[in-house]
């Protein structure tokens, strides 16, 4: 039998989706930060929503990512 970990993600899955999450956070953060009324401005419509999207793709990345199993044992 084979001695695999019965978790779904391993450590680099989680480094992962935590840089996702402080991207989604940083991103939040530019979004309201904005200067002009209502969120109007450069940051609040385009660098922002942006910057959102980046850590989402990061998220989805980090859960279909399969890290390469280096363990040559075999018992």
């Amino acid at each position: 039998m084979s001695d695999k970990s019965k978790f779904a993600f391993q450590k680099a899955n989680y480094m992962i989706m935590l840089a996702g999450v402080l991207t989604l956070i940083i991103g939040f953060f530019i979004m309201s930060s904005d200067g002009e009324p209502y969120g109007f401005g450069f940051m609040g419509l385009t660098l922002g929503p942006i910057v959102v999207m980046i850590g989402f793709i990061i998220e989805f990345v980090a859960i279909f990512y399969k890290p390469k199993n280096n363990s040559t044992e075999s018992e």
